[in-house]
């Protein structure tokens, strides 16, 4: 399997500071492997709720991750400051992908990068319902295109 290119700032629409934290290292020096996805989650989740798209507590429609996947570049270590770039590369009927890169302190190049798929569902059942039309409006905002 090849290599991808490593991504950088430019390749992404949204952006989110996210605070690495003393716990966030592991034995190794580093941040954990795990954390990079909390860091994801949480990107995305800001992202949906500074656009009035879910609430922490409410609404019928809810979104749940259905996969995940990261690359890992180089380092990142608590105190670090870390921004989460965000792009999306596909909205379907029920489910969108999220691209997203993480990015440690003023470095243009990701320290790692993945995707996040996000599929919409019905907060009762917890059957996939379609991506509403305001959710497809901010999603296109940062749409690659």
């Amino acid at each position: 399997m090849s290599r991808r290119e490593r991504p950088c700032r430019a390749d992404y629409r949204y952006f989110q500071a996210v605070t690495t934290r003393w716990k966030d290292n592991d034995a190794f020096g580093h941040v954990n492997n795990v954390e990079y996805y909390s860091y994801f989650d949480t990107a995305v989740t800001f992202f949906l709720i500074e656009h009035g798209l879910i609430g922490a507590t409410g609404g019928d429609i809810i979104t749940v991750v259905v996969e995940t996947a990261c690359r890992f570049h180089a380092s990142v270590a608590f105190p670090d400051r870390v921004t989460v770039g965000v792009r999306v590369a596909r909205v379907g009927t029920t489910s969108v992908r999220y691209e997203i890169a993480v990015f440690r302190n003023d470095e243009d190049f990701a320290a790692a990068d993945g995707h996040f798929v996000h599929v919409y569902v019905d907060r009762a059942s917890m059957r996939p319902v379609p991506v509403p039309a305001a959710s497809r409006a901010a999603l296109g905002s940062i749409a690659t295109h």
